[in-house]
């Protein structure tokens, strides 16, 4: 009834108001499938949220879901992303299916996996279900249980979050794997240094480099150079050498 209902909404927005703003939604595992794509034609992008890193953690505190209930509209909305770009090429003017991609949410801090656990989680969403985004939400205790972590006076895990999103963004802009950053013998980030820096710190053989001559790929991994910058230098090497003054005026502070 509630996917019915918004799939009503959306359609009186769309096609009696015509509206043409980015609307953002998110699937309900469980939902009929006929009406998530039918969602699917009037939405920007669509989102089923994860929940919990594991299906363990999902078993303890939301045990009404499942893994396989959240991951078959997820699937269902990739296929369909797949066959949309397949009829647009054909059809230049066909409806748009979920036409800025999916997305997905994991609650942080309620439950013990480590960051290694979260991010082989993302990293396998991104390549198996082309994921846009994966969001993480620290998790605020609202009140007390046992299967709950107990409420401490340093409040929601705010830098673990900062840190899971710095990661995020290397996976998807900086063409870094979570086994570089991470491992069983060091599971979790660093809470002094940004995952880049620290991934540059354990890896002082890597420098120093030489920017007239290092390939994108390894600038891309340079502390204090971002995608943008590794790109200019890139551009910029074919017109002559790069020197720090060059460096400077394409924004880049090299840490």
């Amino acid at each position: 009834y509630t996917v019915e209902l918004i799939y009503a909404t959306l359609y009186k927005l769309r096609k009696e108001c015509n509206f043409q703003g980015y609307i953002h939604v998110k699937a309900i595992p469980g939902a009929s499938q006929e009406l998530i794509q039918k969602v699917g034609y009037l939405t920007d992008r669509m989102s089923v949220n994860l929940e919990l890193p594991t299906q363990e953690s999902l078993r303890l505190l939301a045990p009404h879901k499942s893994r396989k209930n959240i991951l078959t509209p997820m699937r269902l909305v990739q296929e369909k992303r797949k066959e949309n770009r397949q009829e647009l090429t054909v059809y230049r003017h066909a409806p748009q299916f979920v036409p800025a991609g999916q997305s997905t949410q994991m609650i942080i801090g309620a439950t013990p996996e480590t960051d290694f656990q979260i991010m082989r989680v993302t990293e396998a969403l991104y390549q198996k279900f082309e994921l846009k985004r994966v969001f993480y939400s620290a998790f605020v205790p609202v009140n007390e249980d046992k299967a709950l972590p107990v409420k401490t006076d340093s409040g929601p895990p705010l830098l673990r979050e900062h840190r899971l999103y710095q990661a995020d963004w290397l996976l998807r802009y900086y063409q870094f794997h979570v086994d570089e950053l991470l491992d069983e013998e060091n599971p979790n980030f660093n809470v002094l240094m940004d995952p880049k820096c620290d991934w540059a710190v354990r890896h002082l053989e890597e420098f120093p480099i030489e920017v007239n001559r290092a390939d994108y790929h390894m600038l891309l991994r340079v502390p204090g150079i971002g995608y943008r910058s590794a790109s200019r230098i890139v551009k910029a090497r074919r017109l002559g050498t790069v020197d720090f003054a060059a460096l400077k005026k394409m924004g880049v502070v090299l840490k």
